[in-house]
């Protein structure tokens, strides 16, 4: 509310030519929306692969301008998590999270799943052989080990671009943990849930016992399915707050991920990016210690450029769309 009064100040205070589009050496700058042929045209245009994202578990696309698609994308294996997979998230979502043109991600599975997991097999060595020469070194070895293995989702919540995960078939063990470092969870009707660590011998260590039971507000249904393994399905994920929408299938799902990520990608970037950090540092603040940071932050983001031209388009009557605003 504050900072709604005192955009709106700003905005009174201002001279009638910084409110004009500007025309600078003969660029003339259209603000019209595009067409509703145009926009079926584009979004039917073939994903071109993105620059710079040159990964063996990943498949990173240009799906829409300001929007990135990453795929799991190791189907013959059920894109099960390997040992490339760890370090190519990270390198993936930080590339990501300095590319000022991308304003939102969507995260999907190729083929007929979104992930089984942690490939057992190829992470056999790591895991079950560790190094060291005595029961400190050694515990030091998986320390560290461990420690990377969490970065490889807590890179996810740190972008600052929001990011979607789309679910189809299932999401078992670390799947869970990357999906719950998301910000928006969308599934498929096929899709269900699975910690499947306990099955496995161990304690899910990378995420999911931390940020489900924010997720969905309910400790006792965590502590079932983590101490079960039992699958949680579609409909289940969806009246316990995991999912926010469910979808007939996979191709409708991933159509409703975009035209999300296209609906965030249309607004500021100053906006969008700093309602992420501030909703994840209340999250994990007392709600005088988030007040407290909200004010530092606007401080300073109230003297954006794109609140002057969020509220022409408001007084214009015009779509946020038809707003050109800068890179972030």
């Amino acid at each position: 509310m504050a900072a709604a009064m005192a955009a709106s100040r700003r905005f009174r205070d201002l001279p009638l030519w910084r409110l004009t589009a500007p025309t600078h050496l003969g660029l003339n700058l259209s603000l019209r929306p595009m067409s509703s042929s145009a926009q079926d045209e584009a979004s039917r245009a073939a994903p071109s692969e993105a620059p710079h994202h040159n990964y063996e578990s990943l498949r990173v696309t240009a799906a829409q301008r300001h929007i990135l698609h990453v795929q799991l994308n190791r189907p013959e294996k059920r894109n099960a998590m390997n040992k490339a997979f760890w370090s190519e998230m990270v390198e993936c979502f930080n590339k990501i999270a300095q590319d000022a043109d991308c304003r939102a991600v969507v995260i999907s599975g190729a083929g007929k799943m979104f992930t089984a997991g942690i490939d057992l097999v190829d992470m056999a060595s790591d895991i079950l052989q560790p190094q060291g020469e005595d029961v400190a070194r050694i515990s030091w070895y998986l320390r560290n080990l461990i420690s990377r293995y969490q970065e490889t989702f807590s890179v996810i919540e740190k972008c600052p671009k929001p990011v979607i995960a789309a679910i189809h078939g299932g999401c078992i063990g670390g799947g869970v943990d990357l999906i719950t470092a998301c910000d928006i969870r969308y599934c498929a009707q096929d899709a269900f849930f699975q910690v499947k660590e306990v099955d496995v011998g161990l304690a899910a260590d990378v995420g999911t016992l931390q940020r489900l039971p924010r997720v969905v507000g309910n400790q006792s249904l965590v502590n079932e399915l983590a101490f079960t393994a039992r699958k949680m399905m579609a409909d289940e994920a969806l009246s316990n707050g995991l999912v926010s929408r469910i979808f007939p299938d996979k191709e409708v799902m991933l159509d409703a991920a975009f035209n999300l990520a296209a609906e965030i990608s249309s607004k500021s970037p100053v906006a969008v990016q700093g309602t992420k950090i501030n909703l994840l540092y209340s999250r994990d603040h007392s709600v005088a210690e988030g007040l407290n940071y909200m004010t530092s932050w606007n401080m300073s983001m109230l003297q954006t450029q794109d609140i002057i031209k969020s509220v022409q388009a408001a007084m214009e009557k015009k779509e946020l769309k038809s707003v050109t605003f800068s890179k972030l």
